[in-house]
């Protein structure tokens, strides 16, 4: 079981018990807005059982405030790692955001051998761009009408990606 650890985070992998508190999180308003649509079973299929995905519960001193989680490209030729993560609002503004993909980069990076990771926040996610930067994320390009949103409507997505050398 890899757990990873961050200044003040805590990350390891999702269990059964974690779906409700995970869907829980996902279905407050300031989450929502970014995440439309899980109920338990989405939850538990997107974060437990998804064969392509590996995700992480983010917890500080044991409370359980998100997750984390990442994507491998396998290719040789098109290697790296895709991640995403969600914080309870109830924690934003404390720089937890910025700890979780911070330890998600540096395994994803030293132990897993990546030299290149994404992200694709909504493009209108100031928050969460702002956490990613202080990581060492870079602005490559907006990918317009990416996914839709809680509402149907189409947005716009932030591409950035980090190399090894830009982590911080």
């Amino acid at each position: 079981m890899t757990v990873l650890f961050g200044t003040t985070v805590t990350l390891r992998p999702v269990t059964a018990l974690d779906i409700p508190r995970l869907t829980e999180i996902l279905a407050q308003p300031e989450v929502a807005r970014w995440w439309p649509g899980y109920d338990a079973e989405r939850t538990r299929r997107e974060f437990l059982e998804a064969p392509d995905v590996t995700a992480f519960t983010v917890t500080v001193v044991g409370d359980l405030i998100g997750s984390a989680q990442y994507h491998e490209e396998p290719s040789d030729d098109y290697r790296h790692a895709s991640i995403d993560v969600f914080l309870d609002p109830a924690w934003h503004g404390k720089r937890l955001g910025s700890d979780s993909v911070r330890a998600l980069a540096r395994h994803l990076l030293y132990e897993r051998g990546h030299h290149r990771l994404a992200i694709d926040p909504p493009a209108a996610n100031a928050k969460a761009i702002r956490a990613y930067r202080r990581v060492g994320f870079k602005p490559i390009g907006t990918a317009r009408h990416y996914s839709r949103d809680g509402d149907g409507q189409w947005k716009d997505a932030l591409l950035m990606d980090l190399l090894k050398q830009d982590l911080q």
